[in-house]
This record gives C-alpha cells, sequence and structure tokens, in this order.
C-alpha cells in the first residue's frame, strides 16, 4: 500500500508564506505609523498653543473673547459613574454649571485625585481653553480630563512609534528569512527568533515611555532612537554569543 499523501504544505511553500506575510504585516505597521506622524503636526501645535496660554484673570481683550486664555468657573457636581468597555474603564462626572445652563458630562484621566473624592452636590472649578474643559479642581486638588490638549499628540506618537518600530522589525524578519531560503540556510535557532522578539518589546517600551513622560518631540525621538540602537545591539550580541556556544 502507498502511504497517503501528506495534507500539510512542503517546507517550501511554508517558508514562502512566511516571508510574505511578514513582509504584508510590517508595511500595513509602517503604512498606518506614517499615517498617524502625517496627523501628528495639529495636535502638537494645539498642545504647544496650550501650555503657552495665560490665564484671562492677567490679559484681556480678544484672547478672553476667543477663549485663548485659560479660563476658570465654577459649578456643582451631579453625579459621578464609571463606565467599563473590555478594555478599560472610564470615570465621568456630571456637572451643573448654574446660570440656567444645562447639565453637561466630563470624562476624567484617571481615577485620581479629583474624580474619586466627588460626591453630588459637591462645588468644583472648572478649567477651560478654547472650547475645551481639560481639568477639573476641588479645593487644592486639581484633575485633567481626556480632553486636556496633549492627550491625542501623545497618544499618536506613542502608537506610531509602536507600530513603525514592530513594522521595522517584521520587514526586516521577512528579508532575513528571504535570504535565509534562497541560500538553504538550515531553520532558524529558537534564539534568533526569541531574542529579537524580546528586544523589540523593549524598545517599544522605551519609546511609548519616552512619549508620554515628555513633550519635547526631539526628546522623545533620540531617546526612542538610542533605545533601538541599544536593544539590537544587544540582542545581535547576544544571538552570536548562543550561536557560539551551541556550536562549541
Amino acid at each position: 500500500m502507498h502511504p497517503a499523501p501528506s495534507s500539510s504544505p512542503p517546507p517550501e511553500r511554508s517558508g514562502l508564506t512566511g516571508v510574505t506575510l511578514a513582509a504584508v504585516a510590517g508595511s500595513a505597521m509602517v503604512l498606518a505609523a506614517a499615517v498617524l506622524f502625517a496627523l501628528l503636526p495639529g495636535p502638537l501645535s494645539e498642545a504647544r498653543e496650550f501650555r503657552a496660554a495665560r490665564s484671562c484673570a492677567e490679559i484681556g481683550g480678544s484672547a478672553v473673547e476667543n477663549g485663548d486664555c485659560l479660563a476658570e468657573w465654577p459649578a456643582t457636581v451631579v453625579s459621578t459613574e464609571t463606565g467599563r468597555t473590555r478594555k478599560a474603564a472610564s470615570n465621568w462626572v456630571t456637572l451643573d454649571p448654574g446660570a440656567g445652563e444645562p447639565p453637561f458630562r466630563l470624562r476624567m484621566r484617571g481615577y485620581g485625585p479629583v474624580w474619586e473624592k466627588l460626591t453630588p452636590g459637591d462645588r468644583v472649578t472648572v478649567f477651560t481653553w478654547r472650547d475645551k474643559v481639560w481639568g477639573l479642581g476641588a479645593g487644592e486638588l486639581r484633575q485633567a480630563t481626556t480632553a486636556k490638549p496633549g492627550n491625542t499628540a501623545t497618544a499618536q506618537l506613542a502608537v506610531g512609534l509602536a507600530l513603525l518600530i514592530i513594522g521595522a522589525v517584521f520587514l526586516r524578519g521577512s528579508g532575513w528569512l528571504h535570504r535565509r531560503r534562497a541560500i538553504g540556510a538550515p531553520p532558524a535557532r529558537t534564539s534568533q527568533i526569541l531574542v529579537p522578539m524580546a528586544a523589540t518589546f523593549i524598545a517599544v517600551g522605551v519609546a511609548v515611555t519616552a512619549a508620554v513622560a515628555t513633550d519635547r518631540l526631539w526628546l522623545v525621538l533620540v531617546v526612542t532612537a538610542a533605545g533601538c540602537a541599544a536593544t539590537w545591539t544587544a540582542a545581535v550580541l547576544l544571538v552570536r554569543r548562543l550561536g557560539g556556544q551551541r556550536t562549541s
């Protein structure tokens, strides 16, 4: 009897599929990062203008009329609530501004220090700039809302850098796999896969941390570049060392 034909694809075809998938995934990630970076100047400009804004009590004229200064006014807490999704929880507070104006809701950034202490009837201070309520104050405490200028820029920069790093690694890996397949090299060792993956995760962590920790774009890029260079250099040295130990 002849053995039944195997349903699994031949190694050559399977290897080519892996190379193609890595190239496609890497290209998609790099393209998505490029789109995020192309949309970044607007949020970055808004964040710079917000940081440069002065208190409405210090200035007057057109800045106050246009809302280009930092204003504050009192409101009363109507209710607080927490909304939950699969990924995270969101904290909301409903405020009554008085003077016949309708109540409105704010989504707070994080749990404290203001939101966790609020109860219905509390008097709070609302901080606004242009048409955005960017913060809420209770006594000496202050907490940002998710509408605070700079949040969007930080998120776009962090996600864009993460996608760019991972996408570049996928593209580099697809080229590496294609060359090994072309010369008939033996299958890659486990260390040749796991070590670069670990280095990539560390590099992404450095980039995201830098984007969150500072609003200086040049500093974020310098720290990200240094983190990528250091982690990938260490990964190359470690892979070579592990390969030498295996063959010795």
